[in-house]
């Protein structure tokens, strides 16, 4: 080097290389290439849903071209396909690595809670891409990628039974499905906590299902018959069959001449109904939103406490889904398909339902937020291991995981213990 000039000086006067010695210059590929495609897809797909986003755009977020991409991956399914699968895996690579042989049951639990929170934190963008868009996945790979949470349900039904050993196998599986709920519910919003408290409140809800007595399920024989009349309205029945077509196939894979053959009109008479397809959808957002208004308000008119109005709207939260369980599909993953005009309307909506809920808690107003989320997963999560029977003892065991995350546990957190070593 020359006696007082630096790196950067040198730098400086070295002259520019040419074009032709920069293309005969190779360019080497990143090795993570493919795990950043990947990655970047199953943003997007989380974020938009499956059908809206492009291979290009997604070629374009990694700095590659369409055709290179396509050296990767064959297709756009087979992106989805490597994106779930790759998410689930290490879901449940985090959750081992955390399994440590020895800890005390009460310890292991926490690592395994802790471990699962923090790494869908760090993928919190990606994380609800197998939740709400698994059913475009072809039934092989479907069952291949549910393998691999049977094994992460496995996993924790057998750290809850240490804790709980007299619990029924099947009490096992739905807490376990109500923690993986509160822990998958951070992916559905934006709540400001810092990670350290967000970890925090995920563990003390976790901690609240763990001491949830669950009410007994009864059998499917002693069943309450079903009651209702049906729909007479043309316009009702089209938009209730539109939500169970939308929740069961994605909007996209609906057609109009399926929704109007399903109450027994051609697609030419849907139209004086409503305009557009997605004029069938935002009305769908909106009955839905109304519905929950509506059960809010009655909630408060009866309520004798601010906690009893919290879980009084849970209550009438899980009839509504049961009664229908294609709505909270087609609320979280359809969103993205409705005009940016009725995004904002409806997002609007949906904010001041989860508010009015919110603040009803004595927490602070974000944590409070995340517990509402927490507890509309419960609904889906484990309304999904139910299969949404609709019955009053399926409703209310949903209910009693609903309030446990809702009011918390009525003890100290689990590192505050001041006995750690007792179980």
């Amino acid at each position: 080097m020359v006696a007082g000039s630096s790196e950067g000086e040198l730098a400086a006067v070295r002259p520019a290389a040419t074009a032709a010695e920069r293309a005969a210059t190779p360019r080497r590929r990143p090795k993570n290439r493919k795990a950043q495609i990947v990655r970047v897809a199953a943003r997007a797909f989380s974020e938009r849903g499956y059908h809206p986003v492009g291979v290009d755009e997604i070629a374009a977020e990694v700095g590659i071209s369409g055709p290179a991409l396509y050296r990767h991956f064959a297709n756009k399914y087979a992106l989805l396909v490597a994106a779930a699968e790759n998410g689930a895996q290490q879901l449940l690579d985090a959750a081992e690595a955390a399994d440590t042989p020895g800890l005390d049951p009460k310890a292991r639990l926490i690592a395994l809670i802790r471990a699962l929170a923090e790494h869908t934190i760090d993928v919190r963008r990606e994380s609800g891409l197998y939740r709400w868009e698994r059913r475009y996945l072809e039934r092989a790979d479907r069952a291949r990628i549910r393998v691999i949470y049977d094994r992460l349900q496995h996993l924790l039904e057998s750290a809850i039974a240490d804790l709980r050993p007299d619990t029924s196998p099947e009490d096992l599986t739905l807490l376990a499905t109500g923690m993986m709920g509160v822990i998958g519910s951070i992916t559905a919003h934006r709540t400001a906590l810092s990670n350290a408290r967000l970890v925090d409140v995920i563990l003390d809800m976790c901690w609240a299902i763990l001491h949830t007595e669950l009410p007994p399920p009864t059998s499917a024989a002693a069943a309450n018959p079903v009651r209702g009349l049906p729909l007479s309205s043309k316009r009702e029945q089209l938009l209730a069959e539109a939500i169970r077509i939308f929740g069961r196939q994605g909007y996209h894979e609906a057609s109009i001449e399926e929704i109007g053959a399903a109450v027994g009109i051609n697609a030419s008479s849907v139209y004086r109904y409503f305009p557009s397809k997605s004029d069938l959808l935002a009305a769908a957002f909106h009955r839905t939103g109304e519905r929950v208004a509506i059960a809010n308000s009655e909630a408060l008119a009866e309520a004798t406490s601010r906690a009893d109005a919290a879980v009084r709207i849970a209550t009438r939260f899980a009839r509504l889904t049961f009664s229908m369980p294609e709505v909270l599909p087609v609320y979280f993953a359809e969103f993205s398909n409705l005009p940016a005009a009725e995004q904002q309307k409806l997002r609007s909506v949906q904010r001041q339902n989860v508010l009015e809920w919110a603040h009803l808690l004595d927490d602070d107003p974000a944590e409070s937020r995340c517990r509402v989320h927490a507890a509309i997963a419960q609904v889906v999560d484990v309304g999904r291991k139910l299969r949404f029977e609709n019955r009053p003892e399926n409703v209310a065991r949903v209910r009693a995981l609903m309030e446990a995350v809702l009011l918390g546990w009525n003890s100290p957190p689990p590192e505050a213990d001041p006995n750690p070593g007792e179980q």
